[in-house]
């Protein structure tokens, strides 16, 4: 007999259901075992896997699912490119507002902003911004040679106690990343982190963490991704990845932050798709999970807090 993840899956639910093995019945016990229904509903049209983080900064409290399974950036990392850019100009290291040049031979696929300006140039905080915003390829390549390269970057997030990122390419190689690379990597758990670090901790000072989390708010990859499965009223923010077809998979990312108000603490989230085909309806479904994934941020947030986390969940 041949047991796939898809009867494992449905098998240990239908075996919790039985009342063989007892479900967890707290409000963070749900909330992973929705993560794992997630996965398992696309399994038949996408045979993919789900990796996820959802961190409360605040109370180090954390669900997710194949936290730390190790998943491509794609461009994802252009958030902590633009964050290390705002790091470095603060401290002194580097002057955002020097202009720089670049020419046809700097020029790869999906360039919106540096096609626009190859003649004028821009700064290196105009690069950050397209960077981020726009996710220019280009402007990344630019802006991660200005900063010292692939190490440099890897080396800013070993500052923040990001042990286990890496990026090792530039645009569009990083996104060569089939499932067992370790190159240009990282593990939801990692990420969820490092946003955290980023926009909630001491890695900026607030004029330049205030400026990032502006980019990130009018980045609108995500529009159809992790944003759209949280309330209108919410603030968030994010950066997201995708990857066409490497080694028979594609990879869609979203990473960003949700500040819900009201009192209630920010939530920091890293989620990966790998899908094991590609095109226009593998990229709904893998929209779809991600916003699936949104939903469940949003009954994070709202979750009676009175109950404890069991020991079995991740805590920081």
């Amino acid at each position: 007999m041949i047991i796939t993840r898809r009867t494992l899956i449905g098998g240990t639910l239908a075996l919790a259901a039985g009342g063989c093995i007892p479900p967890d019945q707290s409000p963070i016990g749900r909330l992973a075992a929705q993560l794992r229904l997630i996965e398992a509903a696309e399994m038949d049209s996408l045979g993919g896997t789900l990796g996820a983080e959802i961190f409360e900064p605040e109370t180090g409290m954390a669900v997710g699912i194949n936290q730390d399974r190790r998943f491509g950036h794609a461009s994802s990392f252009k958030f902590s490119l633009a964050a290390m850019l705002l790091a470095k100009h603060a401290a002194g290291a580097i002057d955002a507002d020097k202009k720089v040049m670049w020419s046809e031979r700097d020029m790869v696929e999906h360039a919106p902003f540096t096609r626009e300006r190859i003649a004028s140039g821009a700064t290196l905080r105009e690069l950050a911004e397209a960077t981020q915003v726009t996710s220019d390829n280009p402007a990344a390549n630019i802006l991660l040679r200005a900063l010292g390269g692939p190490a440099a970057l890897t080396g800013f997030w070993r500052s923040l106690g990001d042990e286990v990122s890496r990026i090792d390419r530039f645009e569009p190689d990083m996104n060569n990343v089939p499932e067992g690379e370790f190159r240009d990597t990282t593990t939801p758990a990692a990420m969820a982190r490092t946003v955290a670090r980023i926009l909630y901790g001491d890695a900026l000072p607030e004029a330049e963490r205030a400026q990032l989390r502006q980019w990130m708010i009018e980045t609108q990859t995500g529009a159809r991704r992790v944003r759209a499965g949280l309330p209108k009223d919410w603030v968030a923010g994010d950066k997201t990845g995708t990857s066409g077809l490497v080694g028979n998979t594609s990879n869609f990312i979203d990473i960003g932050f949700v500040e819900p108000g009201k009192g209630r603490p920010a939530i920091t989230f890293a989620a990966y798709y790998r899908a094991r085909s590609a095109g226009e309806e593998v990229s709904a479904s893998a929209e779809r999970v991600l916003m699936r994934v949104g939903r469940v941020i949003r009954e994070f947030v709202e979750r009676d807090r009175r109950i404890p986390i069991p020991n079995m969940f991740r805590q920081v």
